[in-house]
């Protein structure tokens, strides 16, 4: 007796669930930036799309730090992007350094400046070159 194949309607079938980031097509977790911020009492209610933009938004600035830090690690000819490298990226950048102009970056240390000031003057620089060349001539 040979077995039917039991055939299911398209009503019966039901498609794979989706989640929010996937449709938005972001990395971060929607539904968890969507419950931080239902829980963190910044508004009585949040509307669906808050969360999404917020995940795009924090997506964005994660990806531009991303790079500019590998910039800097490729600049230092390192392959590994070090805290250093990261305060680099965003001491350099103007957009960043004003959004965090209040925060201290661990292990960061400082920018390199040295004031104008205490670098040695570049006719001093020339007349000391020509004396130590004179000299050693034959």
């Amino acid at each position: 007796m040979p077995i039917k194949e039991i055939e299911e309607s398209p009503s019966r079938l039901r498609a794979k669930p989706k989640s929010r980031s996937r449709r938005a097509g972001i990395t971060l977790p929607v539904g968890r930036i969507h419950r931080i911020l239902k829980n963190g009492n910044y508004a009585p209610r949040i509307g669906g799309g808050a969360a999404v933009y917020m995940a795009a938004v924090l997506d964005y600035l994660a990806s531009e730090l991303l790079e500019l830090s590998a910039n800097a690690a490729d600049d230092n000819n390192r392959s590994r992007i070090s805290p250093r490298h990261i305060l680099l990226a965003v001491r350099n950048d103007d957009e960043l350094n004003k959004m965090l102009a209040g925060v201290t970056i661990s292990e960061g240390g400082v920018m390199p400046h040295i004031n104008r000031h205490l670098l040695p003057k570049k006719t001093q620089m020339k007349s000391h070159q020509n004396t130590n060349t004179s000299s050693q001539e034959y």
